[in-house]
């Protein structure tokens, strides 16, 4: 069976660094493979406030994943905070993808990497909405 294969840039535009609390473990005692994204969730929350956005107001229109696609590469436990970098690529009509790469800070040791697929979304109107451009031109070079 082919295994999904994620090329990240070398960069990213954003980092955040978020715990890992008991909450996010499994019986096995490492990181959950279910709440590992909510951890990834919670970095696109900052990631978007950091520009001054939230997922209900990107320029007047909100955000839905549409997608998700992860790779893991180790073990992550109880107590160590991971650096969670992200930024947007691949921009189409409606949305673009957010890849991102989560690793434990101390050590740089990668435990996983990913793409989010978003769409922007008109709430008012309950249809996917093109993706705003003064939000596409922030990413120009990327």
């Amino acid at each position: 069976m082919a295994r999904i294969h994620i090329d990240l840039p070398e960069t990213f535009p954003f980092s955040t660094d978020i715990q890992l609390y008991l909450s996010h473990m499994n019986y096995g005692g490492h990181l959950d493979n279910a709440l590992l994204l909510t951890v990834v969730s919670e970095a696109r929350v900052r990631w978007l406030k950091s520009m001054g956005y939230g997922e209900l107001d990107v320029e007047g229109l909100g955000i839905i994943v549409a997608d998700a696609a992860l790779q893991y590469k180790s073990e992550a436990f109880h107590g160590e905070t991971m650096r969670v970098e992200m930024g947007p690529a691949d921009f189409g009509k409606y949305g673009c993808d957010l890849l991102w790469r989560m690793a434990e800070r101390d050590s740089g040791r990668e435990v996983a990497r990913g793409k989010t697929g978003i769409v922007f979304f008109d709430y008012q109107a309950r249809k996917v909405a093109a993706v705003p451009e003064a939000f596409r031109r922030r990413f120009a070079d990327t």
